[in-house]
């Protein structure tokens, strides 16, 4: 897809589970960056917007394209690279049921990659984008680094997080032993999710930070026979770097030995096409990343946890 094409009709089908994903490359102040095709709904040429009285810097403003209201944010501010001027294109995208906008100055294409050659930040790359970075692929003769588009938006708006407060009703309940597995790439969520079981009296959480991590863990309480004293509930996120959480799924699903754990899909990509996607693989539940209360209540139906 070229610059100027106005939607995602022409991205190609991937295959559920098979480890891959597709980027869009992007620039902006002649930079490289990309951003997975599965967040996208369409790309439209700029569009003037109307101004927030006291947003956050990186918001632009507002606008109302087919009488749906979005904002607007301004990618080159959040890079710490100055004010975008109109012109340009607006990547728009659907994550955690939210739309938003992203000013960038233009699209390159898309590009099939295996979560395994995601390289993890480093010194490459400058300090505003290793804050909002999730990894960086080597394509061809440049390095297209991967932006981190959920946290762009919680640092702008915190309230587009996990909504913390939904487990005040989890205080003070029974401890348990309950083995559950987590992947989940992000430090901040892992931490946020694992505190959150624990408040809701799980203690015995085993976490990682990807999915090929937890399904070697789990193939390893299978061949020392520990599996059912380990592992009663699976918790994965979609997007992590080395193994994805649709193929970590399916990986568990298509074992006899595993396919009786229940797998909860815990991801921002929770859309039509991405829910039939994990119901295919056989994930026994699909949740959007704010309600962690949500997640909390699935685990004690999935464990057999009644609510005190």
């Amino acid at each position: 897809m070229m610059e100027g094409e106005n939607s995602m009709d022409t991205k190609i089908l991937l295959e559920s589970g098979s480890n891959e994903l597709e980027v869009l490359e992007f620039t902006v102040d002649g930079h490289a960056y990309g951003i997975n095709v599965a967040k996208i709904k369409e790309i439209i040429p700029y569009e003037t917007v109307t101004p927030v009285p006291n947003a956050h810097p990186s918001i632009e403003g507002i606008f109302m394209p087919r009488d749906v209201m979005i904002t607007a944010i301004d990618l080159r501010n959040c890079l710490q690279r100055g004010v975008s001027e109109p012109g340009g294109l607006f990547i728009i995208t659907n994550f955690n049921k939210l739309d938003i906008a992203f000013h960038v100055d233009t699209v390159i294409g898309i590009h099939r990659v295996s979560w395994v050659d995601i390289i993890k930040p480093n010194a490459t790359i400058s300090k505003a984008e290793e804050s909002i970075s999730t990894g960086i692929i080597k394509y061809e003769d440049r390095l297209i680094i991967i932006l981190d588009f959920e946290k762009i938006v919680s640092d702008i708006n915190p309230n587009t997080g996990l909504k913390m407060e939904d487990l005040k009703e989890y205080s003070n309940r029974t401890r348990n032993r309950i083995p559950i597995v987590l992947a989940e790439d992000s430090q901040l969520l892992n931490k946020l999710i694992v505190d959150s079981l624990n408040q809701a009296g799980y203690d015995n959480v085993k976490h990682f930070e990807n999915g090929k991590q937890a399904y070697d863990y789990i193939k390893e309480c299978k061949e020392n026979g520990t599996l059912e004293e380990k592992v009663k509930c699976i918790i994965t996120d979609i997007e992590m770097p080395l193994m994805d959480g649709h193929r970590f799924t399916k990986l568990i699903k298509n074992d006899d030995a595993t396919k009786k754990i229940p797998v909860v899909i815990f991801s921002s990509l929770i859309n039509e096409e991405m829910r039939r996607k994990g119901d295919a693989l056989g994930a026994n539940k699909q949740m959007t990343k704010p309600e962690i209360g949500d997640l909390v209540s699935v685990v004690d139906e999935l464990v057999g946890i009644k609510a005190d």
